[in-house]
């Protein structure tokens, strides 16, 4: 049988950098951040509580949609954060999650991808409030000082 005497030090160099990395602490991948508050928001979900200088941020571009059928193109922006793809385990990560979009209060979608087209059909004529918030993948609320990690614009429907 050959001997291949230059694959040794490559795995060892392999198995080095997985140790350094933390693999070998359980192999859980990274941990949780945050503490969990008892303070919730309307819907029941409680809030996770990050440091400001450790906490994501993320805002709302709103632009009308030409045409007939109109709505408003929606983007939010994040920094210090990712969006979890679908099917991600359903526990809290360190700077990951989902966004929710909430018009008026009332949740509009889970956002897992920045950008979002909200049909005019959805608003009556006026004045409304679209709010973009980060949760962690276990449905806890991103928070800094007890507060969500939110952005809001306002949008205004004519006839």
């Amino acid at each position: 049988m050959p001997s291949f005497p230059s694959l040794r030090p490559a795995a060892a160099a392999l198995l080095t950098c997985v140790l350094i990395a933390g693999c070998g602490e359980g192999g859980d991948g990274p941990r949780p951040a945050g503490e969990v508050l008892s303070r919730t928001d309307d819907a029941g979900r409680h809030y996770r509580r990050v440091a400001k200088e450790d906490a994501p941020e993320i805002g709302l571009i709103v632009k009308p949609r030409t045409g007939p059928a109109g709505g408003w193109e929606v983007r939010i922006w994040v920094r210090r954060f990712r969006l979890s793809p679908h099917g991600t385990p359903a526990r809290a990560v360190e700077r990951r999650g989902y966004a929710r979009l909430y018009l008026d209060g009332r949740c509009l979608a889970r956002l897992r991808a920045v950008d979002y087209r909200l049909p005019g059909s959805r608003l009556n004529r006026g004045t409304h409030q679209l709010t973009a918030r980060l949760y962690a993948d276990d449905h806890t609320v991103w928070a800094v000082a007890d507060k969500p990690v939110q952005a809001t614009a306002d949008l205004t429907a004519s006839p």
